[in-house]
Protein backbone atom coordinates (compact mmCIF):
# COMPACT_ATOMS: atom_id res chain seq x y z
CA UNK A 1 0.00 0.00 0.00
CA UNK A 2 1.00 3.20 -1.01
CA UNK A 3 0.39 6.01 1.63
CA UNK A 4 1.82 8.90 3.70
CA UNK A 5 2.07 8.49 7.74
CA UNK A 6 0.95 12.35 8.12
CA UNK A 7 0.31 15.12 6.69
CA UNK A 8 3.98 16.61 6.38
CA UNK A 9 4.89 13.78 4.85
CA UNK A 10 3.59 15.15 1.51
CA UNK A 11 5.37 18.36 1.60
CA UNK A 12 7.82 19.03 -1.36
CA UNK A 13 8.29 17.31 -4.79
CA UNK A 14 5.91 19.95 -5.93
CA UNK A 15 5.84 19.50 -10.28
CA UNK A 16 7.63 22.48 -12.84
CA UNK A 17 4.72 23.69 -15.08
CA UNK A 18 5.17 25.20 -18.17
CA UNK A 19 3.78 28.61 -18.92
CA UNK A 20 2.23 29.13 -22.07
CA UNK A 21 0.16 32.32 -23.29
CA UNK A 22 2.06 35.28 -20.64
CA UNK A 23 5.35 34.08 -21.50
CA UNK A 24 4.57 34.04 -25.47
CA UNK A 25 6.93 37.38 -25.68
CA UNK A 26 10.25 35.93 -23.79
CA UNK A 27 12.38 33.68 -25.79
CA UNK A 28 13.17 30.96 -23.05
CA UNK A 29 11.25 28.16 -21.88
CA UNK A 30 9.50 29.59 -19.25
CA UNK A 31 8.65 26.76 -16.35
CA UNK A 32 6.65 27.48 -12.88
CA UNK A 33 7.96 26.12 -9.48
CA UNK A 34 4.19 24.86 -8.49
CA UNK A 35 4.77 24.72 -4.56
CA UNK A 36 0.58 25.30 -4.01
CA UNK A 37 0.64 21.45 -4.07
CA UNK A 38 2.16 21.43 -0.69
CA UNK A 39 -0.54 20.26 2.32
CA UNK A 40 -0.41 24.40 3.20
CA UNK A 41 -0.96 25.52 -0.25
CA UNK A 42 2.25 27.02 0.06
CA UNK A 43 6.21 27.46 0.00
CA UNK A 44 6.35 28.03 3.32
CA UNK A 45 5.31 24.35 4.85
CA UNK A 46 9.14 23.71 3.71
CA UNK A 47 10.86 25.95 5.80
CA UNK A 48 8.06 25.67 8.74
CA UNK A 49 8.71 22.10 9.00
CA UNK A 50 12.74 22.46 8.88
CA UNK A 51 12.40 25.26 11.49
CA UNK A 52 10.30 22.61 13.90
CA UNK A 53 12.35 20.37 13.56
CA UNK A 54 15.99 22.08 14.21
CA UNK A 55 14.63 23.68 17.15
CA UNK A 56 13.34 20.12 18.50
CA UNK A 57 16.91 18.72 18.02
CA UNK A 58 18.18 22.13 19.69
CA UNK A 59 16.10 21.31 23.00
CA UNK A 60 14.52 24.90 22.10
CA UNK A 61 11.13 23.66 21.95
CA UNK A 62 9.58 20.76 24.53
CA UNK A 63 6.82 18.70 24.40
CA UNK A 64 3.47 20.79 24.75
CA UNK A 65 5.27 23.60 23.75
CA UNK A 66 3.65 27.20 22.20
CA UNK A 67 5.02 27.90 18.91
CA UNK A 68 4.52 31.90 18.28
CA UNK A 69 5.44 33.30 15.18
CA UNK A 70 5.04 37.04 12.82
CA UNK A 71 3.52 36.00 9.52
CA UNK A 72 2.09 37.14 6.58
CA UNK A 73 -0.21 34.08 6.78
CA UNK A 74 1.50 30.97 4.78
CA UNK A 75 4.69 30.51 7.57
CA UNK A 76 2.13 30.08 10.09
CA UNK A 77 -0.19 27.73 7.75
CA UNK A 78 2.90 25.30 7.56
CA UNK A 79 3.84 25.86 11.35
CA UNK A 80 0.08 25.18 12.10
CA UNK A 81 -0.03 22.16 10.18
CA UNK A 82 3.20 20.90 12.13
CA UNK A 83 1.76 21.99 15.46
CA UNK A 84 -0.96 19.50 15.11
CA UNK A 85 0.97 16.64 13.88
CA UNK A 86 3.27 17.30 17.08
CA UNK A 87 1.45 18.16 19.99
CA UNK A 88 2.23 22.21 19.94
CA UNK A 89 -0.20 25.08 20.91
CA UNK A 90 0.64 28.08 17.56
CA UNK A 91 0.31 31.62 17.77
CA UNK A 92 0.16 33.27 15.18
CA UNK A 93 1.07 37.40 14.74
CA UNK A 94 -0.33 38.68 11.65
CA UNK A 95 -0.28 42.50 10.11
CA UNK A 96 -4.07 43.69 9.56
CA UNK A 97 -3.09 44.47 5.51
CA UNK A 98 -2.87 40.96 5.34
CA UNK A 99 -6.43 39.01 3.83
CA UNK A 100 -9.19 38.14 5.75
CA UNK A 101 -8.96 34.53 4.27
CA UNK A 102 -5.18 34.09 5.77
CA UNK A 103 -6.42 34.90 9.00
CA UNK A 104 -9.64 32.62 8.91
CA UNK A 105 -7.59 29.91 7.52
CA UNK A 106 -5.19 30.06 10.22
CA UNK A 107 -7.92 29.92 12.88
CA UNK A 108 -9.48 27.31 10.95
CA UNK A 109 -6.56 24.78 11.81
CA UNK A 110 -6.62 25.99 15.57
CA UNK A 111 -3.86 28.88 15.54
CA UNK A 112 -4.40 32.09 17.85
CA UNK A 113 -4.12 34.81 15.80
CA UNK A 114 -2.96 38.37 17.29
CA UNK A 115 -3.43 41.15 14.31
CA UNK A 116 -1.17 44.33 14.26
CA UNK A 117 -0.94 47.41 13.21
CA UNK A 118 0.57 47.50 9.40
CA UNK A 119 1.62 51.23 9.36
CA UNK A 120 4.25 51.64 12.08
CA UNK A 121 8.06 51.01 12.59
CA UNK A 122 9.58 47.35 12.95
CA UNK A 123 10.90 48.36 16.57
CA UNK A 124 7.39 50.22 17.60
CA UNK A 125 5.79 47.74 20.46
CA UNK A 126 2.76 47.39 17.89
CA UNK A 127 4.38 45.83 15.00
CA UNK A 128 3.82 42.12 14.06
CA UNK A 129 7.85 41.59 14.81
CA UNK A 130 7.73 43.57 18.33
CA UNK A 131 4.40 41.70 19.66
CA UNK A 132 5.84 38.40 18.53
CA UNK A 133 9.25 39.12 20.41
CA UNK A 134 6.86 40.10 23.37
CA UNK A 135 4.59 37.90 23.39
CA UNK A 136 7.53 34.84 23.63
CA UNK A 137 8.93 36.36 26.67
CA UNK A 138 5.30 36.12 28.33
CA UNK A 139 4.48 32.93 27.35
CA UNK A 140 5.87 29.80 29.53
CA UNK A 141 7.16 26.84 27.53
CA UNK A 142 7.29 28.37 24.18
CA UNK A 143 9.56 29.07 21.10
CA UNK A 144 10.16 32.37 18.91
CA UNK A 145 10.42 30.90 15.51
CA UNK A 146 11.60 34.14 13.91
CA UNK A 147 11.75 33.47 9.90
CA UNK A 148 13.57 36.28 9.31
CA UNK A 149 16.78 35.57 10.99
CA UNK A 150 16.70 31.71 11.77
CA UNK A 151 18.84 29.88 9.60
CA UNK A 152 17.23 26.75 9.14
CA UNK A 153 14.77 28.88 6.78
CA UNK A 154 17.05 28.96 4.32
CA UNK A 155 18.52 25.36 4.61
CA UNK A 156 14.71 24.07 3.70
CA UNK A 157 15.15 25.52 0.14
CA UNK A 158 19.01 24.56 0.10
CA UNK A 159 17.90 21.15 0.89
CA UNK A 160 14.82 20.40 -0.62
CA UNK A 161 13.52 23.05 -3.13
CA UNK A 162 17.05 23.72 -4.64
CA UNK A 163 17.63 19.94 -5.50
CA UNK A 164 14.44 19.61 -6.54
CA UNK A 165 14.55 22.39 -9.58
CA UNK A 166 18.57 21.34 -10.67
CA UNK A 167 16.44 17.40 -10.90
CA UNK A 168 13.52 18.30 -12.71
CA UNK A 169 15.16 20.31 -15.07
CA UNK A 170 18.02 18.12 -15.70
CA UNK A 171 20.53 20.82 -14.52
CA UNK A 172 19.26 23.00 -17.59
CA UNK A 173 17.81 25.69 -15.34
CA UNK A 174 19.62 28.62 -16.15
CA UNK A 175 17.42 31.58 -14.18
CA UNK A 176 16.10 31.14 -11.47
CA UNK A 177 13.00 34.00 -10.32
CA UNK A 178 11.22 34.69 -7.17
CA UNK A 179 9.93 37.55 -4.91
CA UNK A 180 12.05 38.06 -1.82
CA UNK A 181 10.47 38.51 1.95
CA UNK A 182 11.86 36.63 4.48
CA UNK A 183 15.15 35.83 1.74
CA UNK A 184 15.07 31.76 2.32
CA UNK A 185 13.60 30.78 -0.63
CA UNK A 186 15.95 32.87 -2.95
CA UNK A 187 18.79 32.25 -0.72
CA UNK A 188 18.84 28.28 -0.31
CA UNK A 189 17.64 27.65 -3.45
CA UNK A 190 20.32 30.21 -4.97
CA UNK A 191 23.00 29.00 -3.13
CA UNK A 192 22.57 25.48 -4.48
CA UNK A 193 21.95 26.08 -7.72
CA UNK A 194 25.05 28.43 -8.08
CA UNK A 195 27.21 25.46 -6.45
CA UNK A 196 25.93 23.01 -9.32
CA UNK A 197 26.11 25.57 -11.87
CA UNK A 198 27.98 29.42 -10.94
CA UNK A 199 26.61 30.92 -14.23
CA UNK A 200 22.91 30.12 -13.09
CA UNK A 201 21.36 33.84 -12.25
CA UNK A 202 19.11 34.46 -9.38
CA UNK A 203 16.98 37.48 -9.68
CA UNK A 204 15.17 38.78 -6.99
CA UNK A 205 11.30 40.03 -7.23
CA UNK A 206 10.91 43.42 -4.89
CA UNK A 207 7.82 45.46 -4.62
CA UNK A 208 7.80 49.59 -4.35
CA UNK A 209 7.40 50.48 -0.21
CA UNK A 210 10.97 47.89 0.15
CA UNK A 211 14.17 48.43 0.57
CA UNK A 212 16.10 45.60 -0.77
CA UNK A 213 16.44 46.58 -4.12
CA UNK A 214 18.31 49.67 -3.37
CA UNK A 215 20.11 48.24 -0.75
CA UNK A 216 21.73 45.31 -3.07
CA UNK A 217 22.58 48.13 -5.66
CA UNK A 218 24.16 50.46 -3.08
CA UNK A 219 24.74 48.97 -0.11
CA UNK A 220 22.66 51.71 1.57
CA UNK A 221 19.34 50.89 3.81
CA UNK A 222 17.45 54.10 2.60
CA UNK A 223 14.59 54.45 4.93
CA UNK A 224 12.93 56.67 2.52
CA UNK A 225 12.09 54.13 0.33
CA UNK A 226 9.76 52.61 3.06
CA UNK A 227 5.95 53.36 2.87
CA UNK A 228 3.19 51.09 3.48
CA UNK A 229 2.24 48.61 -0.01
CA UNK A 230 -0.75 46.53 -0.80
CA UNK A 231 1.67 43.73 -2.24
CA UNK A 232 1.42 40.76 0.27
CA UNK A 233 4.36 38.33 1.15
CA UNK A 234 7.70 39.85 -0.49
CA UNK A 235 9.52 43.00 0.00
CA UNK A 236 10.49 44.22 3.39
CA UNK A 237 11.41 47.16 5.60
CA UNK A 238 14.13 45.27 7.47
CA UNK A 239 16.92 43.25 6.15
CA UNK A 240 16.42 39.60 7.10
CA UNK A 241 19.29 37.71 7.98
CA UNK A 242 18.04 34.99 5.45
CA UNK A 243 19.05 37.40 2.56
CA UNK A 244 22.25 36.60 0.75
CA UNK A 245 22.63 39.49 -1.35
CA UNK A 246 25.96 37.70 -2.21
CA UNK A 247 23.40 35.19 -4.14
CA UNK A 248 21.38 37.59 -5.87
CA UNK A 249 22.21 38.87 -9.14
CA UNK A 250 19.95 41.57 -9.21
CA UNK A 251 16.26 42.58 -8.31
CA UNK A 252 12.97 44.35 -10.19
CA UNK A 253 10.17 46.10 -8.29
CA UNK A 254 7.08 45.14 -9.42
CA UNK A 255 3.90 48.00 -8.95
CA UNK A 256 0.80 47.03 -6.38
CA UNK A 257 -1.40 47.37 -9.54
CA UNK A 258 0.86 45.15 -11.75
CA UNK A 259 0.86 42.20 -9.14
CA UNK A 260 -2.70 42.50 -8.57
CA UNK A 261 -3.50 42.91 -12.63
CA UNK A 262 -1.16 39.89 -13.61
CA UNK A 263 -2.04 37.87 -10.45
CA UNK A 264 -5.64 37.81 -12.26
CA UNK A 265 -4.19 36.87 -15.53
CA UNK A 266 -2.58 33.58 -14.19
CA UNK A 267 -5.56 32.30 -13.21
CA UNK A 268 -7.62 33.72 -16.24
CA UNK A 269 -5.07 32.80 -19.02
CA UNK A 270 -3.13 29.90 -17.68
CA UNK A 271 -5.21 28.29 -15.73
CA UNK A 272 -3.25 29.12 -12.26
CA UNK A 273 -5.16 30.16 -9.77
CA UNK A 274 -2.09 31.51 -7.50
CA UNK A 275 -1.47 34.09 -4.42
CA UNK A 276 -0.60 37.67 -5.07
CA UNK A 277 3.18 37.04 -5.36
CA UNK A 278 2.92 35.32 -8.39
CA UNK A 279 1.71 38.08 -10.04
CA UNK A 280 4.13 40.19 -9.12
CA UNK A 281 6.33 37.64 -9.68
CA UNK A 282 5.32 36.95 -13.07
CA UNK A 283 5.07 40.36 -14.17
CA UNK A 284 8.89 41.09 -12.60
CA UNK A 285 9.77 38.13 -14.77
CA UNK A 286 8.30 40.46 -17.93
CA UNK A 287 10.32 42.95 -17.23
CA UNK A 288 13.76 40.93 -17.43
CA UNK A 289 12.74 39.21 -20.30
CA UNK A 290 15.54 40.82 -22.05
CA UNK A 291 17.76 38.78 -19.81
CA UNK A 292 16.57 35.73 -21.76
CA UNK A 293 17.56 33.84 -24.73
CA UNK A 294 15.72 31.35 -26.76
CA UNK A 295 18.62 28.47 -25.25
CA UNK A 296 17.62 29.30 -21.54
CA UNK A 297 15.30 27.70 -19.13
CA UNK A 298 13.89 30.12 -16.80
CA UNK A 299 12.32 28.69 -12.93
CA UNK A 300 10.00 31.19 -11.88
CA UNK A 301 8.58 29.58 -8.11
CA UNK A 302 5.01 30.94 -7.31
CA UNK A 303 4.48 31.18 -3.50
CA UNK A 304 1.11 30.30 -2.74
CA UNK A 305 -2.61 29.78 -3.59
CA UNK A 306 -5.72 31.87 -5.03
CA UNK A 307 -8.06 30.47 -1.97
CA UNK A 308 -6.05 33.34 0.17
CA UNK A 309 -7.04 35.93 -2.06
CA UNK A 310 -10.93 36.07 -3.13
CA UNK A 311 -12.15 39.09 -1.00
CA UNK A 312 -8.90 41.17 -2.47
CA UNK A 313 -6.86 40.33 -5.91
CA UNK A 314 -9.74 37.97 -7.43
CA UNK A 315 -12.39 40.53 -6.23
CA UNK A 316 -13.36 43.46 -8.71
CA UNK A 317 -14.89 45.97 -6.47
CA UNK A 318 -11.94 45.64 -4.59
CA UNK A 319 -9.80 46.14 -7.03
CA UNK A 320 -11.40 49.03 -8.58
CA UNK A 321 -11.94 50.77 -5.24
CA UNK A 322 -7.77 49.94 -5.19
CA UNK A 323 -7.52 51.67 -8.83
CA UNK A 324 -6.17 48.57 -9.89
CA UNK A 325 -9.35 48.17 -12.39
CA UNK A 326 -10.85 51.09 -14.73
Amino acid sequence: MDYKNNILETIGNTPLVKINKLAADIPALVLAKYETFNPGNSVKDRMAVKMIEDAEKEGKIKPGGTIIEGTSGNTGMGLALAAIVKGYKMVCVIADKQSKEKIDILRAVGSEVVVCPTDVEPDDPRSYYSTSKRLAEETPNSWYVNQYDNPSNAKAHYESTGPEIWKQTEGKVTHFVVGVGTGGTISGVGKYLKEQNPDVKVWGIDTYGSVFKKYHETGIFDEKEIYPYVTEGIGEDILPKNVDFSIIDGFTKVTDKDAAVYTQKLAKEEGMFLGNSAGAAMKGLLQLKEHFTKDDVVVVLFHDHGSRYVGKMFNDDWMKAQGFLD
